[in-house]
């Protein structure tokens, strides 16, 4: 490693973000973006955004905290001229802002992105929304549940007999999330050749779209009829085995896609006098008697104890996974020794578990996480200290409730 690399720290280290984001699509954007380096400033309403007041609520605190670590908090009012004013001056000195409202809700407060990129041509403006800016569904409202809906996500969770359910996590959300944090990326890597920012933008229902590929084949194959809910079958119904099958105390998820894998679950079976069986001779004859493969594979499993199981199907090298539960994966050795996943002491919620980036930087450790804070906290570091106001003036803003 030359002393150049050696000297090298988080890639983000030096850009300057405006955090207008809400819920988990734009916070979980400028997450990825804190943990890479960049200084975040959240902006907040006086009141606090949608996911902080949601923390009245059970748990729901808890996913606050995941989402906006290692950031700074300010509180705006941008429905009074003085806020979009001192927005105005933020975006002068900033690199980045990203949002997630409604299309037009930022030109309806005067501070939409032709307003800005005049204050600011370097700017790269990242929007995030259910449907994108253009096109005759802009103005649906989207929330996770609504474009895993319209998205087709919905229509092909579940089983075949059964109503439509709803994907658990919420894919769609930070689905948008992620292509926003590339779409930012890109745009920025132009900007250092060109000098100049743009708007970037990223549809939810697009992101999604592309995870519905194995879906979309049996469509295609089907002669665009629309196919069946396939439950834990491969979304194509194109693998077997492909399933979640029992064990004596659980579910285990099993794949296999190349002869490898199927002749290494027969000999774990013990079954290897089904290499000539006609009817499980390849992929293609495996997936036309695709409920006896299952019917066998199933009859294996459900006698033997999960744990056990896992580490007989390991030593052969059979694709499989516990089906283990959320408590389990919270606890995961694995991800609490690569820092994915760490215990922190946090000053509003006491002892949690957060999440670092799935992003990781060679030369550099995982960003030490800093608990998210009290709403406002920050408000006089950035108006005072980055901003310059007095602290004169910072009394007047609260007086005037812009802060």
């Amino acid at each position: 490693m030359t002393q150049q690399e050696a000297a090298r720290g988080y890639p983000l280290a030096g850009l300057t973000v405006i955090d207008l984001g809400q819920i988990y699509n734009g916070p979980y954007c400028t997450f990825l973006m804190a943990m890479a380096g960049a200084k975040i400033i959240k902006i907040e309403a006086r009141g606090g955004e949608n996911l902080r007041r949601r923390g009245v609520v059970g748990g729901a605190a808890l996913p606050f905290a995941m989402l906006n670590s290692n950031k700074n908090f300010a509180t705006l009012n941008l429905k009074t001229e003085r806020g979009r004013e001192l927005l105005r001056a933020m975006v002068r000195k900033g690199d980045v802002l990203v949002e997630n409202f409604a299309p037009g809700a930022m030109e309806r407060l005067g501070v939409g992105y032709e307003t800005l990129r005049e204050i600011n041509p370097r700017l790269i403006y990242g929007s995030g929304s259910g449907y994108g800016l253009s096109g005759p569904n802009r103005n649906y409202p989207a929330m996770d549940l609504t474009v895993q809906a319209m998205a087709g996500i919905m229509n092909v969770t579940g089983f075949a007999d059964r109503p439509p359910v709803k994907a658990g996590p919420a894919l769609c959300d930070f689905f948008g999330g992620v292509h926003l944090y590339g779409a930012i990326m890109t745009a920025l890597y132009e900007r250092e050749k060109t000098g100049i920012g743009r708007l970037v933008e990223v549809s939810m229902q697009e992101a999604v779209y592309a995870s519905l590929s194995s879906n979309l084949g049996l469509h295609y194959s089907m002669g665009n009829a629309v196919p069946p809910r396939t439950g834990n079958r491969h979304g194509g119904l194109a693998e077997a085995p492909y399933n979640v099958y029992p064990t004596r105390d659980g579910h285990i998820a099993i794949i296999c896609v190349n002869e490898t894998h199927w002749k290494s679950l027969l000999k774990a079976m013990q079954r290897e006098d089904l290499l000539v069986d006609p009817r499980f001779a390849d992929l293609k004859r495996r997936v036309e008697h695709m409920d006896e493969v299952d019917e066998l594979v199933a009859g294996f499993t459900e006698q033997q104890p999960k744990k056990a199981l896992f580490d007989l199907l390991m030593g052969h090298r059979v694709p499989c996974a516990p089906v283990r539960d959320l408590d389990e994966v919270v606890n995961d050795a694995h991800m609490h020794a690569r820092r994915a996943l760490e215990w922190v002491e946090h000053p509003m919620y006491g002892r949690v578990c957060l999440p670092n980036s799935p992003l990781r930087f060679e030369g550099v450790e995982p960003m030490p996480i800093r608990p998210s804070a009290e709403l406002g906290r920050d408000n006089r570091s950035i108006y005072g200290d980055w901003l310059g106001l007095s602290d004169g003036d910072i009394e007047q803003l609260i007086e005037q409730e812009v802060i």
